[in-house]
């Protein structure tokens, strides 16, 4: 088995820990550990290591699921990786939509066999029949973001129900990271609640703002979940403590509160990019999430030169397109907290301008 080099994870161990202002962080501002009892009691393993029985259902009400089609993982990451395994072998193939986070097509290629379909620029359409056009015989798993990163693209209810459709007339399954979802004003309803070939990944940190709990889940067919539990029987064994801890009481009573407050942080910080776009001669659809895709200007012959340009001449980190596979475009993060988002803007404006 072999995987490709992760490229935004390399870019950003290039610059990330040197550079001043991350502009390129691909979820909201962290939460203060001080808002939540961070007492978790003993520090063993949380039992049973699918997750706490009374958490799991409360997942799985979201999802009109059963507790035993959810599966706590440490993080999306791990959600989307555990699945994978569970679907992806030497006989099996994937569909991917792309540009998207480089672990979806990137892992289940490391197993089986993948073929992407990309949006199209510039509104980062999706065209279902080119994913149609891309099924195989043995296609297991078609493969959707969204809120999509790094394009910032919600697709409609009725493109991803016709996803699922698709999925469902091959006797696949629709699997869509759905970890921006939940800050849109009004969130479709999650894939795993289309029906039994609906699989939804997620996690507490873009949305909620607790990266640091390293705490997801997968929800769907019971045949996966369980699949995907004994394959995390030889990864992580169990969710972390502090982030089921955690996650109880963001799933519980707070959970309104810190929604309604990142919805209102992305609405704000989403429209200071945009006047700032407009003011440079720059151009990106308006996002849903905290990631925009941004044209690189002109001065700069791809979003590589451009970043390393930001990053060695402001100490500003940017992500180039050419890690997505769109070397015309960068992405830009806005979830950090407003102070820094105006300094890196004014940094990276300065550098736009002296290109002139």
């Amino acid at each position: 088995m072999e995987i490709s080099p992760f490229a935004l994870e390399r870019w950003f161990a290039e610059y990330e820990h040197e550079a001043d202002i991350m502009l390129a962080e691909s979820g909201i501002r962290s939460l203060p550990a001080d808002r939540f009892d961070t007492d978790p009691g003993d520090l063993g393993y949380v039992i049973p290591t699918n997750g706490d029985p009374d958490l799991r259902e409360n997942i799985a009400d979201r999802y009109d699921r059963s507790p035993d089609e959810v599966l706590c993982t440490c993080g999306t990451q791990e959600a989307n990786f555990l699945a994978f395994l569970a679907l992806v072998d030497e006989d099996a193939h994937a569909v991917c939509v792309t540009p998207t986070y480089q672990a979806l097509h990137e892992v289940p290629r490391a197993f089986g066999s993948v073929t992407t379909v990309e949006l199209n620029p510039p509104r980062w359409t999706l065209d279902v029949d080119a994913v149609a056009d891309a099924v195989e015989p043995n296609t297991r798993v078609i493969v959707l973001n969204n809120p999509n990163n790094p394009t910032g693209r919600y697709h409609a209810e009725e493109t991803v129900r016709a996803l699922y459709d698709l999925a469902a007339d091959i006797d696949a399954y629709l699997l869509c990271d759905e970890v921006y979802r939940l800050l849109a004003d009004e969130p479709l309803p999650p894939v795993a609640s289309m029906g039994p070939h609906g699989l939804s990944t997620t996690s507490l940190t873009k949305a909620y703002g607790l990266a640091g709990t390293r705490f997801g889940w997968l929800v769907g067919d019971r045949e996966v979940v369980d699949a995907a539990w004994r394959w995390k029987d030889y990864t992580t064994i169990s969710p972390s403590l502090f982030g089921q801890h955690v996650a109880r009481q963001a799933l519980g009573r707070r959970e309104s509160t810190i929604l309604r407050e990142n919805r209102d942080l992305v609405r704000e910080h989403r429209a200071i990019v945009s006047d700032w776009l407009d003011d440079h001669g720059l151009d990106w659809h308006s996002p849903v999430g905290v990631n925009g895709f941004v044209t690189v200007p002109e001065a700069f012959d791809d979003g590589e030169a451009f970043c390393r340009a930001v990053v060695e001449e402001a100490s500003v980190v940017l992500a180039p397109g050419n890690v997505f596979g769109f070397p015309g475009y960068f992405r830009i993060g806005f979830g950090l907290p407003t102070e820094e988002l105006h300094e890196g803007l004014e940094r990276v404006g300065r550098v736009v301008a002296d290109a002139r």
